[in-house]
């Protein structure tokens, strides 16, 4: 199958709807279930939104291989902050941050998040199509235009939501 700058562009509002349903969840849970972010909780999310920008300068000005790089620099940093709390809870008896959800911490959630990033964004870069002279983004539809600004939004309650604690 061949990747048209449309799919590319269509596919990267996929992962902004999938990354601002991660910072959604992670917002509704700080609040209904009254769990403060720790500061390693909230790299974490920095990292998370910090994915977003990949796929928003897709959609922006069309796919380049640099932006699915911005993609995996900001996926390694995260994967790196999850896994350092992991590890700071990896001791037997203890009952890690937070509680968890369908068995795993969020951090764990996190760097399996990190890594499925990683692992869509070097898929990504394999189909040269989309990145050809001659291949022209299209415009961004009211899809791809209503996952920038959703991502925005989360991403600014989110940074609200830090700063109430």
């Amino acid at each position: 199958m061949d990747m048209t700058p449309k799919l590319a562009i269509r596919l990267n509002a996929l992962a902004l709807y999938a990354i601002s349903g991660v910072l959604l969840f992670a917002f509704y849970w700080q609040f209904a279930y009254d769990e403060q972010p720790c500061p390693l909780c909230l790299l974490q999310r920095v990292a998370i939104t910090a994915l977003a920008v990949g796929p928003v300068l897709t959609i922006r000005h069309g796919p380049k291989p640099a932006n699915y790089g911005l993609v995996i620099i900001a996926a390694l940093l995260g994967a790196a902050v999850a896994a350092r709390q992991i590890l700071l809870h990896i001791l037997p008896g203890d009952t890690g941050f937070g509680s968890p959800f369908l068995g795993l911490h969020f951090y764990t959630w996190a760097f399996l998040f990190f890594v499925s990033a990683m692992l869509a964004a070097g898929v990504m870069l394999t189909f040269n199509k989309q990145f050809t002279p001659e291949a022209k983004a299209p415009p961004s539809g009211m899809l791809e235009e209503l996952a920038v600004w959703l991502v925005i939004g989360l991403t600014a309650l989110n940074a609200a939501g830090a700063l109430l604690y």
